[in-house]
């Protein structure tokens, strides 16, 4: 368990740097986002909207985010009561994770703040994926589809 730990935090710092990290700082509304059932609170420090409209997101990494939110939906609407079926899916998000961000290609303020939403999202899947009871996985499975909620607020 201790080797996945490791090996999220080393996914999640790669990440940060494969893509072009540009710093830009504007004037934008900032809103704090609080995700409940996990160890994770909140979704970066804020995420700030795009001088009040969604950012932007490039039609190469949507395909992935769009997939991943796909998977979650349908997940949920069939409903799973095996443990096995829970870190299916945490196995199926990851591979999109590791597609989505092989082909980062954003730059700029919009894509830090994809990161803001990326990086907590992707230790919550994480999560799922060392879950080791029905319960706690029923609960980061309802924090990932907060999650999206989310990303649908500042996203497009």
């Amino acid at each position: 368990m201790k080797k996945k730990v490791l090996f999220s935090i080393m996914v999640c710092i790669s990440v940060v740097y494969a893509c072009n990290n540009a710093a830009k700082k504007e004037n934008s509304e900032t809103t704090n986002v609080q995700m409940p059932d996990s160890s994770v609170s909140t979704i970066g420090d804020s995420i700030k909207l795009n001088k009040g409209a969604k950012w932007t997101v490039i039609k190469e990494m949507m395909v992935f985010i769009r997939n991943m939110e796909s998977d979650v939906k349908s997940f949920s609407e069939i409903g799973h009561n095996d443990l096995k079926d829970f870190h299916q899916l945490a196995e199926n998000l990851q591979k999109n994770i590791n597609l989505l961000t092989s082909n980062c290609t954003m730059s700029g303020e919009a894509h830090d703040e994809l990161h803001k939403w990326l990086i907590p999202y992707m230790q919550v899947v994480s999560e799922l994926g060392e879950s080791e009871n029905l319960e706690n996985a029923q609960q980061i499975v309802s924090t990932i589809e907060t999650s999206f909620k989310v990303f649908n607020t500042y996203f497009e």
